[in-house]
């Protein structure tokens, strides 16, 4: 008898088209295209495919992590072509392996890390349209570094997000954060314990007040120290928004 194997696969994805990673009825979610597929898969049984970070509508991914339960033969790499090989061409397997049974994707995730780009240029850029917010105006990218290493350790986060349940606090650890410019992109790297709903894209959207001069550095803390929701700027649209790792502990992988 085949036994079902329990499997944690490493996926991109460009986020324009779906409505978020969350399966919700009537829309494209990244969630039910990869249902759809290990279904089909198994033989048109349901299969389910828990992911770390419930990624919003147009958020896009190089590093998010699903698991799931099948049952399959063959090598774990037969399973990453087959997959491949039906997913639409905005999903992608990039890795494939087999982990223990008490795995979960999300629950023992350790940390996320999220990165936001812009582009800082005159003319806006046709073919970075689908993963970059387009940003004309200069901008300062020293002062925004220093503006987000503010948000550096263990804080209550409620001025830059909300919970997403009543029983949730927005107390979270920000282990990294950086700003940096690579030519015309300037990016936004932040890693945390847990991100609140929409947090990423309210803080970066404070730091471009900072970066073009309207605010000053400092007032990333102001902002922080107050916890109110309505003094941060307006939560900016999902387009340069990447989820790009999510880390976990050692897995010892089951021996064969």
């Amino acid at each position: 008898m085949i036994n079902q194997e329990h499997y944690k696969a490493t996926i991109e994805y460009d986020g324009t088209d779906f409505y978020g990673f969350q399966i919700q009825p009537g829309v494209r979610t990244v969630q039910s295209e990869l249902e759809t597929v290990l279904s089909t898969l198994q033989g048109g049984a349901p299969v389910r495919a828990r992911g770390a970070g419930r990624t919003d509508r147009g958020v896009h991914a190089t590093g998010q992590v699903v698991d799931f339960h099948l049952y399959w033969q063959k090598h774990e790499a037969a399973l990453q072509r087959s997959m491949n090989a039906l997913l639409p061409e905005d999903v992608v397997v990039h890795a494939l392996s087999r982990v223990p049974a008490e795995f979960h994707s999300r629950y023992d995730a350790l940390s996320r890390t999220y990165q936001y780009t812009l582009y800082n240029a005159p003319y806006r850029h046709p073919l970075l349209r689908r993963s970059t917010l387009y940003v004309p105006f200069p901008l300062d990218e020293a002062a925004m570094d220093e503006g987000v290493r503010q948000l550096h350790g263990e804080h209550d986060f409620a001025a830059f997000g909300r919970a997403t349940t009543d029983s949730e606090n927005t107390v979270r650890t920000m282990i990294s954060c950086r700003v940096w410019r690579e030519g015309a992109l300037v990016k936004v790297e932040l890693q945390a314990t847990g991100f609140l709903f929409r947090m990423v894209r309210s803080i970066v959207g404070c730091l471009l007040l900072i970066g073009r001069s309207e605010q000053l550095p400092a007032w990333m803390e102001e902002l922080l120290v107050s916890g109110n929701r309505q003094l941060a700027a307006t939560v900016i649209p999902p387009t340069g928004l990447c989820l790009i790792d999510v880390h976990y502990p050692h897995l010892q992988t089951p021996l064969s």
